[in-house]
Order: structure tokens, then sequence, then C-alpha cells
């Protein structure tokens, strides 16, 4: 009867232990599995049986593409503008492996390095050329972040400069700069809608002293034409 019980009582940890071994990888998912505290395999989407007490799930890595919203960074032009400049960063998880063993907090090392790109792009422009390039300071950071995270299994599909904000001064400046322009185009079209009246009026004038001396002409040739026939 003992041994009824203990063989009982093994089949039903047996499959215990079965049951809460399986796992499922759900779709744009990867789990990294270590065997006895090294990396042993990468699972996919699918069913999958880890081995109790020797096998680990180190890590579950999403494989959908991640946005990251990086805070304001003050950045200095070539001609010695400090301006703030906040990205955004759009990547993907290509290699679940080297994400989890490559470096040890992949969104910290990615802010850092996307800092002090940026600083070296804008420390070559000044703020005329800052204001106008985002695309070149876009693609430029992107290369270089792609380039760097290859180590770390990620791939970075999108940088964008989101906000660039000069200083109070300088804000100033620009938006007294653009009223001008403003003012400016506005008395062009003002003069050039002035100029565009007074011709229409001058020439209205001209076709009506033309017209009444038409009419004054035609009235003289009936006055005469009509003596010539009373005398007749």
């Amino acid at each position: 009867m003992f041994q009824y019980i203990a063989g009982l009582l093994l089949i039903i940890i047996v499959i215990f232990l079965l049951v809460t071994n399986i796992r499922v990888v759900p779709q744009a998912r990867a789990y990294v599995v270590e065997r006895l505290g090294a990396y042993n395999a990468t699972w996919q989407v699918g069913l999958h049986f880890k081995i109790p007490l020797i096998d680990k799930i180190s890590r579950k890595v999403s494989l959908k593409e991640h946005v990251i919203d990086f805070p304001p960074q003050p950045v200095i032009t070539k001609d010695n503008v400090t301006m703030e400049i906040d990205t955004v960063v759009y990547y993907q998880i290509t290699d679940p492996k080297l994400y989890t063993y490559g470096v040890e907090n992949p969104m910290a090392a990615i802010e850092n390095l996307t800092a002090t790109t940026l600083r070296n792009i804008i420390g070559e422009l000044e703020l005329d050329g800052t204001l106008t390039s985002r695309e070149h300071i876009n693609g430029k950071i992107r290369l270089v972040l792609d380039e760097a995270t290859d180590a770390w299994g990620i791939k970075i599909n999108r940088v964008e400069v989101k906000n660039i904000t000069p200083p109070r001064d300088i804000q100033v400046a620009m938006e007294k700069q653009m009223r001008a322009e403003r003012e400016r185009r506005e008395a062009i079209l003002r003069a050039e809608g002035e100029k565009k009246s007074a011709i229409l009026i001058a020439e209205g004038h001209k076709e009506a002293v033309i017209l009444e001396a038409e009419a004054k002409k035609q009235s003289v040739i009936k006055a005469a034409e009509g003596e010539a026939q009373s005398i007749l």
C-alpha cells in the first residue's frame, strides 16, 4: 500500500513538473534560455519545455518596434549658441542573445550615445544650419547609432529630432525677424494692390475720355450731315 501511494505521489510530482515547465512563446516575443548558468538557446514562437532546476529563462524579449523619447539635451552650436534638443529613437531587437549579453543597460547606452553624437553633430553646425538641417541631423545620428548597436542585437530604424529650443533672447529675435518679414510682404502686396488699382482707375479714365471724345465727334458729324441735308 505504501509503495502504491509513493508511486502515485511520484507520478503526480512528475506530471506537475512537466506541466509547470511547459512554456508557450507568443508572437513577436523571444525567450533567452540559460542551462546551468550558461547561454543555451533562444526560444522563438511556439511550445517549449524547460528542464526543471537546470534550465532558466534569463530574459523575455519583445521583437516589436520600440520608441524611446529622450529628454532635451543641452548642446552648443559652432557659433557658441546653447540650445536644447530632444530626440525620439525607433529601434527593434534583432538578436535576443546579443541584446541580453551585449551591454548591461541597452537603453541607457543608447541614450548616452545619442546625446554624445548629437553634441558632436551640432558642434559642427551654426545656429541657422541647425534649425534647417533636421534631416541631416536625423540621418547622421541614425547611422552612428545603428553601427554601434549592431553588437547589442539592436537595429535603429529611425531617429527624429523632436524639438529644437534656442535660448529665449534668440527666440524673441527670431520672432521679431519673422514679424518684420511678414510686415514687409504685406507692404509689398499692399503696394502692388494699390498700383494695380491706380492703373485700372487710369485706364478707366482714359477709356472714358476716349469714349466722350468719340461721342462728341459723332455728334458733330451728325450735326454737319443734318445741316447739309437741310440746305439740299
